[in-house]
């Protein structure tokens, strides 16, 4: 891949480019910035020649705005990129393969688009009928919270111990990173249930579904999309993610985040329509904008007062949370 961050200066908003770029470094051979002022992944700024040289196969679009849309100002270096030899990946939800004048050179060049935010398999309808297998949900107090991230560690931390773990993506970045997936947010609502239940379905006894969480009960955008994923996912257990002192949700100031109890108390609710054993075991928590010493005494003081683990998968790890799914397995 050459990572296409254009003029994006919002890290936010290049949220799949810098988690390709983590968690799968080895296929990451550089980025494409319009200026410097654009978000930095740490990788060689290339040119489109440049990169060829370098073997990159496919340039892919790392950005993911609000309302997934293809900006007009990109299209001439969208057009160059195949005009040097480069497929093109893209997890926006307006379509490469919409834009008439990138398609027909792309079938000129014998390249490829691929539109990964759309789902390209037919989902039934969800039954909530019990399926055998283990499953975990991450969920959040809002989008942009970790729950990507959180989810991608519990299944490294339990492979590791020998566990039968597979990461479930439901987002283009996740898909991007594992290569599979449903893009829950491009199903139609009547399908959203039964796009989890067909993204994590029966398995061994013994085997654990990590399934991603996507944006958060308490989003005034996005909460339908996450109602839709916690009933199709019928987890045994869902680990919460917050930003640490967020106070309202990200752009909208007049929605308040809710106290951690409250959450724990929609969640479980929730999820308990399709498993009625449903429950929070623990937290993933942000603390990347407080002190070493800040965040250990605010990850203290939460499972403290919930009686369950609280983690920062940057900064601690996830074991503690392994360590109650394994114990409680």
């Amino acid at each position: 891949f050459l990572l296409f961050v254009g003029d994006e200066t919002n890290m936010l908003d290049a949220k799949t480019a810098t988690g390709v770029a983590y968690w799968r470094p080895e296929i990451c051979l550089g980025q494409l910035r319009f200026s410097s002022d654009a978000v930095d992944l740490g990788l060689p700024d290339l040119t489109y020649a440049e990169a060829v040289q370098k073997g990159v196969k496919t340039l892919m679009i790392g950005i993911a705005n609000e309302g997934g849309y293809i900006p007009t100002a990109w299209l001439a270096s969208l057009k160059a990129a195949l005009e040097a030899g480069l497929h093109i990946a893209s997890g926006l939800h307006g379509r490469l393969n919409d834009i008439p004048e990138l398609k027909a050179l792309a079938e000129a060049k014998g390249l490829t688009l691929t539109d990964v935010r759309h789902s390209g398999t037919d989902v039934p309808v969800g039954t909530g009928k019990a399926r055998t297998g283990k499953r975990l949900l991450t969920v959040g107090t809002d989008c942009a919270v970790g729950k990507m991230y959180a989810t991608l560690a519990l299944e490294k931390a339990m492979k590791a111990r020998g566990m039968k773990a597979d990461f479930r993506a439901t987002g283009q970045t996740g898909i991007f990173i594992t290569g599979e997936g449903v893009p829950i947010d491009a199903v139609i609502s009547d399908f959203v249930s039964g796009a989890a239940e067909h993204v994590a379905p029966a398995n061994s006894p013994d085997h654990w579904d990590l399934i991603e969480g996507q944006g958060s009960l308490f989003h005034p955008s996005y909460a339908g999309v996450t109602l839709g994923l916690v009933h199709g996912a019928q987890a045994d257990m869902l680990v919460l993610c917050h930003k640490a002192n967020q106070q309202h949700i990200d752009q909208h100031e007049e929605y308040a985040i809710p106290p951690l109890g409250e959450a724990i108390r929609r969640y479980e609710e929730a999820a308990q329509l399709t498993n009625k054993n449903a429950k929070v075991i623990g937290f993933s928590i942000n603390t990347s904008k407080m002190t070493e010493e800040a965040a250990m005494a605010y990850l203290a003081e939460i499972e403290e007062k919930y009686s369950m683990p609280a983690c920062d998968p940057v900064r601690t790890g996830v074991e503690p949370l392994v360590d109650y799914i394994q114990k409680h397995s």
